[in-house]
């Protein structure tokens, strides 16, 4: 951990309205600077004072350069230097690292160090780029395996894996091993050199070869270097936990031996290190690459008040890379209200109270892990009533293909007579993927909904066909056909016969190009069997549900992932899907390294850090256990304490972090309040859920037991504490399930 030095109560406003951690970034005279800048701690307001200092002191604009994130970040600095600066100052540049990349490769390129290319701008290009890289690759590979390398989702993991490769300036192998590709994806590493040999061949580039090209040739050349080297004075970088290798590197060449770097930016917020990010280029990395520097904090956040400041406090605590620093609430900030709850219930008498005290629902946002989760949260409120909108509108569950080919399969099931029907069997046939080329698979339902049988061994359609994929796609023929008998079934147990009969978790998981989107993929299929079980006594309303054409409301709840939400906030935060596996992310075949947990915990403290006046923590219940960062947020200490500030209160307040607690009073001027402070045994604050499993029951493998939902199944395996273990049960028609014991429906048959 990284400490920083924090005087009592720097927080008085000075007459140019800056605090004094903040005036004492705008005046930092000499050297290298670090600032460890919590949210919502007026950044941008510091920074742009922070220019206008140097100018007014005499600095060239020109030996400036500010770089932002993005292009959104950038235009607001530019909107706010440009309000604040006297209107005859020449202004500096604000760039971000991908213009700066820009002009340093037409700069090499026009004094011969690199050859010219032209930018592919358009997503077909890089597409086509990338499906020519594939095939090649896989020259002598089956037909099979080169139709799954191809598939949409796989194709865009290796462009992604290319960019990562050049963010993080490794060898495609060594990055390849680390990240833990499967061996279906091995192809991934001799596919990015057959893609180089494109790019060049055809003189073109992509967006990461904007950093990547001018990096490599910089340190390459050494006169190349000295022609860019020295040029600044000053380099004041924001968000400076979120860049990667390759920006790091090429700042450390811009900056040379003479400018002075000041680093911008917050280590509990670095949730990109899937793009090369990594929490140390705010802490080690710096010193390594630029040396000493002054340390800076702008501790006190103006977004929302001291319950969720302490709750901010107390969920990132356990993690080890981090800035030895409390995130302080400032005077005047409205209260935050915390709440715990358990599933769409806490979630829609949230909503109805925040209408109810005249709120509108543009103001309130429901954060989740993974765009999977939000499945559950679409349709419950598009069941009440509930407008809302997706911060990525292709992401309504209701446009995912494999949500429509599930809905089809519950509509065949009641109109037998799409058996006829081209176009509703390709959709079956097509989701999940039988790892077919979707022509060929065109081609035989079209010969099935004419002869409603299964073609001969020797058939035109099957030819060229192995054996393998014969047996998958007639499997998904037999059922097909199968389905109109089990009409009388409920959607949730039709679901999960089509889930078992397909192999459709096997099978996602094998056509994903990661095993964090199988896994993703997987737990969609959970939450839509999960809520039909829910939602549809009436099957044809939740087939209508499924296919209802939702659109975006301007005017409605915003649904977003925490990686969508950084920098923004809203009055009103929900995060959802707070169950162990889900938040944190994980699951058997993909477990959780201590790295990955504090991954998740800043991606967590990332998304309860966007509320400003209340703060909804949502678990699912049921089957599902509480997220162990409820218990690490401690809401009911962070509640009590301020709940104590707002009454003036002396009185002893009993909390299982004391010390914390009373350095955060002590910090914010309230000390009379932690006077009282007593520490408190450690119990688990999870949200109430109902007790399933009959009281006292021990398990054992072989246990007949009966679900009330799944029905009727046998333990498989015991694991974990022996009063409260985890379960694998297989139930005669729902499948395999993984159970907490003592929260699952579930009871012993004799």
């Amino acid at each position: 951990m990284n400490e920083l030095v924090n005087a009592t109560l720097p927080l008085a406003a000075t007459a140019d309205g800056l605090t004094e951690e903040q005036r004492a970034v705008v005046g930092h005279r000499e050297g290298h600077a670090r600032v460890a800048a919590v949210a919502g701690a007026g950044k941008t307001t510091t920074l742009v004072r922070r220019v206008l200092h140097l100018l007014a002191n005499g600095e060239n604009p020109r030996r400036i350069l500010v770089l932002m994130f993005n292009r959104a970040a950038r235009d607001d600095f530019r909107a706010k230097l440009v309000r604040e600066a006297p209107a005859d100052v020449v202004l500096p540049e604000v760039r971000t690292f991908h213009s700066i990349g820009h002009r340093l490769t037409q700069s090499l390129t026009r004094w011969g160090y690199l050859p010219p290319r032209q930018l592919l701008q358009a997503d077909w290009q890089r597409e086509r780029l990338l499906r020519q890289a594939v095939m090649q690759s896989l020259e002598s590979a089956d037909g099979e395996t080169r139709e799954a390398a191809l598939d949409a989702d796989r194709l865009e993991a290796f462009g992604q894996f290319c960019d990562l490769v050049k963010a993080e300036v490794v060898a495609p192998a060594e990055l390849f091993e680390r990240l833990g590709y499967t061996d279906s994806e091995r192809h991934f590493i001799e596919a990015f050199d057959v893609a180089e040999s494109l790019l060049d061949a055809s003189a073109s580039m992509t967006y990461a070869d904007l950093l990547y090209r001018p990096l490599q040739c910089l340190e390459r050349h050494a006169e190349a270097r000295r022609r860019v080297e020295g040029f600044l004075g000053h380099v004041i970088v924001d968000e400076y936990q979120d860049i990667n290798e390759a920006q790091l590197r090429l700042l450390r060449i811009l900056a040379g031996h003479q400018a002075q770097v000041m680093a911008v930016g917050d280590a509990n917020q670095c949730i990109y290190e899937w793009r090369g990010a990594r929490p140390d280029a705010m802490l080690a990395r710096f010193d390594g690459l630029f040396g000493q520097a002054s340390e800076y904090p702008l501790s006190f956040t103006f977004r929302h008040g001291h319950a969720l400041a302490l709750a901010a406090n107390h969920a990132i605590r356990n993690n080890r890379q981090r800035w030895d620093q409390l995130c302080l609430a400032a005077p005047g900030n409205p209260l935050t209200r915390l709440r715990t709850g358990v599933g769409a219930g806490a979630l829609l008498a949230t909503l109805q109270r925040w209408h109810a005290d005249g709120r509108r629902s543009d103001e309130a946002c429901v954060l989740v892990r993974s765009w999977s989760l939000s499945v559950s949260v679409q349709l419950q409120l598009l069941r009440a009533g509930v407008p809302f909108r997706l911060a990525q509108e292709e992401r309504f569950v209701f446009r995912l293909p494999l949500v429509q080919a599930l809905a089809g399969y519950l509509q065949l099931a009641r109109e037998p007579q799409r058996l006829h029907d081209p176009g509703h069997l390709v959709l079956l046939f097509s989701q999940p993927t039988t790892f077919v080329a979707q022509e060929r698979v065109r081609r035989l339902v079209e010969e099935l909904a004419r002869t409603q049988q299964w073609p001969a061994r020797e058939a035109s359609v099957l030819t060229g066909l192995k054996p393998g994929q014969r047996r998958h796609l007639k499997r998904r023929w037999q059922l097909l056909c199968e389905l109109p008998k089990l009409s009388a079934w409920p959607p949730a147990k039709l679901l999960e016969h089509v889930v078992d009969a397909i192999d459709a978790e096997k099978v996602l998981r094998r056509s994903a190009a990661r095993r964090e989107k199988g896994d993703d993929d997987v737990r969609l299929l959970d939450m839509l069997i999960e809520q039909a079980g829910e939602l549809a006594n009436d099957p044809e309303a939740f087939i209508e549900l499924l296919r209802n054409p939702v659109e975006n409301r301007p005017d409605g709840v915003l649904i977003s992932t925490v990686h969508g939400a950084k920098g923004l906030e809203w009055p009103l935060v929900a995060v959802w899907g707070l169950n162990e596996e889900d938040f944190p992310h994980y699951s058997r075949d993909n477990p959780l390294s201590p790295e990955r947990l504090e991954e998740e915990r800043r991606l967590y403290y990332v998304a309860i850090t966007r509320a400003r006046e209340r703060l909804l923590l949502v678990q699912d219940g049921g089957d599902h256990r509480p997220s162990r960062f409820l218990d690490e947020t401690a809401v009911e200490d962070c509640r009590r304490i301020d709940q104590a500030i707002q009454a003036r209160s002396e009185a002893a307040v009993a909390v299982r972090e004391p010390d914390m607690v009373g350095a955060y009073l002590q910090r914010v001027g309230l000390e009379h309040v932690g006077r009282g402070l007593v520490p408190r045994a450690r119990e688990a604050e999870t949200p109430a859920v109902e007790r399933g499993a009959e009281s006292g029951a021990s398990w054992q493998v072989g246990d007949r037991v009966r679900h009330a939902s799944f029905g009727d199944g046998e333990v498989l395996v015991v694991e974990g504490n022996e009063a409260n273990p985890v379960i694998d049960v297989r139930f005669e028609s729902a499948g395999r399930r993984r159970l907490i014991a003592a929260r699952a429906p579930l009871t012993k048959r004799h």
